[in-house]
């Protein structure tokens, strides 16, 4: 168990910083001050951040720390961080870790107890949920679907029967694709697209996923896309929505392990099929080990 006071820290302090997804006015005071205030910025790309930068006047130095170059730069950075800089995360647009790098960074700097504190702000899954006129929530964020067929159509099964709605992003060249893949797998249910959030051109597109297929064979598809999808609203019976219950904890572990789950997400999708506890999931798996 760890307890982190934020500001009461002799270490340096990491900040999450979301920046705007579109329409710069977006950007919060505090956003601003602490990207002022900050010894360094990481920047998934420093040349799209320094546009951002140079609207609001801000002159702090940014280094580099993107998907290809996170081990290395990471490092560097906590380096920064044990000795006590300020160091303020962004990504090209929105909230960062969220389909955008710096999960990694933050597991790393709780690890070596730095405060790591994250800022509101612009994300583009929770503004197209609200304004798509589907039931927010209970919502499953997954992001980007995988782009091979079969490791979409495989990651599509798992989900087709969550009652939860749905939420995906997709860039415009796949749109066509993915949401076919989703339709076969789905079936027709509620779907809203939403493109370019916060810009001059947003546009929400509200219907079927049928209509959605249809009207894709003609549409001119521009920008990037925040899916939300109805969830599974079919009465699935109890033999069913048990599938798991002929199978032991291990069994049932190795099942997800199967579809790709790291060991670690299939412990907690395990835990939360059976409504158990991580810790009883976790303690029978490895047991074996």
């Amino acid at each position: 168990m760890k307890s982190q006071k934020s500001f009461q820290t002799t270490t340096g302090i990491l900040y999450i910083v979301p920046t705007p997804i579109g329409n710069l006015e977006d950007m919060t005071f505090r956003a601003i001050k602490v990207l002022q205030e900050a010894d360094l910025i990481a920047a998934e790309d420093t040349r799209n951040t320094r546009k951002l930068l140079t609207h609001f006047q801000i002159s702090t130095s940014m280094i580099s720390y993107h998907e290809h170059n996170k081990q290395v730069s990471g490092k560097n950075i906590i380096d920064h961080l044990l000795n006590n800089k300020i160091i303020a995360l962004v990504s090209d647009a929105g909230m960062p870790g969220i389909s955008d790098p710096g999960y990694e960074l933050v597991e790393e700097a709780i690890n070596n107890n730095i405060p790591v504190i994250s800022l509101p702000g612009a994300n583009a899954a929770l503004t197209a949920l609200t304004a798509s006129g589907i039931v927010p929530q209970p919502f499953s964020f997954y992001g980007f679907l995988p782009r091979k067929k079969k490791e979409r159509e495989k990651e599509l099964e798992f989900l087709k029967n969550k009652p939860e709605t749905i939420i995906f992003y997709e860039a415009p060249h796949r749109l066509k694709e993915t949401i076919t893949s989703i339709y076969d797998s789905f079936g027709n249910r509620k779907i809203v697209l939403a493109r370019e959030l916060t810009k001059k051109h947003e546009e929400y597109i509200r219907g079927d996923l049928k209509e959605i297929v249809t009207w894709l064979e003609e549409a001119e598809i521009r920008g990037e896309f925040c899916l939300i999808v109805e969830g599974c609203k079919e009465n699935i019976a109890d033999s069913e929505a048990l599938w798991w219950h002929t199978l032991t904890i291990n069994e049932h572990v190795e099942y997800y392990i199967e579809k790709g789950l790291s060991s670690k997400e299939a412990i907690k999708q395990t835990a939360h099929d059976r409504n158990i506890g991580k810790r009883e999931v976790y303690q029978s798996y490895h047991v074996k080990e």
